[in-house]
């Protein structure tokens, strides 16, 4: 199926706690001058115009990023950095960038990327965005697949963001047995994984599976706007880390009780633990 537009959703607060993870994980590999390789398996179009046909359609911007204020949250420094930076390069104020944006913007000159989208109008967007640059090759494939045939990279420290639209509901299946066909080739690759929360039965299977898994060091996040409630779309979202920074989990746990309240008011809800140990 190819009917889901991220545009729709741009800039939410499921966007928030997915870029603010990426942008960690991400200047956690900056420590180390060895080139790192960062994938990205559902990358979508890559930027986006808030009040666009698409995305103001439901405005779910209105309960992400339109509420962060860079003075007053000096802990999403680096990413509301670059959200800013997106809008002074678009020349516009109502943009938001996407995960391969984001991926792209934090490259040093020894690191490379891969964006996989299957999508042809989203494919097409994207190869515009970053067709200069030597570093990233854009791919109109599956990314399950892709990356599963892409691994193990030449670099072997990175990130792999694995964000399907889970449209289809054997997606949740599919992640977990990917990311373990992927960690056989690549143990040592930080592996970031979101989902939605519609159906709250969906991700205690992945949390199970990934418990099951035999893979170690995995935390969870998650971000919620209220708690669970069947039937009425999306409530919260989350991250699974497989591999994370030592300083993730300290970050989040100071973040998220405060980025939930915020965003969430007193429904707002919010969850770090870690799913399986070192």
């Amino acid at each position: 199926m190819l009917s889901y537009l991220h545009s729709l959703h741009a800039g939410n607060f499921a966007d928030v706690l997915k870029h603010a993870v990426q942008v960690e994980i991400l200047e956690y590999l900056h420590r180390k001058d060895k080139p790192f390789v960062y994938i990205d398996t559902h990358s979508a179009a890559g930027m986006y115009q808030l009040e666009s046909k698409e995305s103001g359609k439901n405005r779910e911007y209105l309960t992400g990023i339109a509420k962060l204020d860079a003075k007053r949250w000096p802990q999403l420094e680096s990413y509301l950095a670059l959200v800013e930076k997106s809008r002074s390069d678009a020349g516009m104020a109502e943009v938001y960038p996407g995960s391969p944006w984001f991926g792209w913007q934090m490259l040093r000159e020894q690191d490379s990327a891969f964006l996989f989208e299957l999508h042809p109008r989203e494919f097409g967007s994207l190869e515009q965005l970053v067709y200069r640059d030597r570093r990233i090759k854009v791919r109109n494939e599956d990314g399950f697949k892709g990356l599963i045939s892409l691994l193990p990279t030449k670099a072997r420290r990175g990130l792999v963001l694995i964000d399907p639209p889970y449209e289809v509901k054997t997606d949740y299946e599919t992640t977990v047995e990917t990311v373990i066909q992927a960690h056989k080739r690549m143990a040592t690759a930080t592996y970031a994984i979101w989902y939605p929360v519609v159906e709250r039965s969906r991700i205690d299977d992945m949390e199970r599976a990934f418990e099951r898994s035999g893979i170690r060091n995995i935390q969870l996040f998650e971000l919620g706007l209220q708690e669970d409630t069947e039937g009425r779309g999306m409530t919260s979202s989350g991250m699974i880390v497989v591999n994370p920074p030592f300083t993730l989990m300290a970050k989040m746990e100071q973040l998220l009780p405060k980025l939930s309240k915020h965003l969430g008011g007193l429904q707002g809800c919010y969850r770090a633990e870690v799913l399986v140990t070192e």
